[in-house]
């Protein structure tokens, strides 16, 4: 197996952290979810990643100034796990 295709992997993922993979699987899982047609399953889903993006330590969502990150700094992925586990137990309470 040739080394160039694990290079340019690397070189692509090096502008990348870990809330950028997280909002990827993130939106895969929705994807997934959603022909399921289950309300609960979804907002278990929500809750799950709001817990995940809120408990991951700070230093993990590493934001250089190169890179090209979805979120603009490490706050706003915490926000934004704060905001899912904030809304989805009020989605599960409400779903039938």
């Amino acid at each position: 197996m040739s080394a160039l295709p694990l290079q340019l992997l690397d070189s692509f993922l090096l502008g990348y952290n870990l809330g950028d993979a997280l909002l990827l699987l993130f939106g895969l899982g929705i994807l997934a979810v959603i022909p399921m047609k289950s309300w609960k399953v979804l907002t278990l889903h929500l809750l799950l990643f709001g817990l995940i993006f809120f408990l991951t330590p700070s230093s993990m969502f590493s934001v250089s100034p190169n890179g090209a990150h979805l979120l603009g700094s490490a706050l706003e992925y915490k926000l934004l796990g704060l905001g899912l586990l904030l809304i989805s137990p009020v989605l599960y309470a409400t779903a039938d």
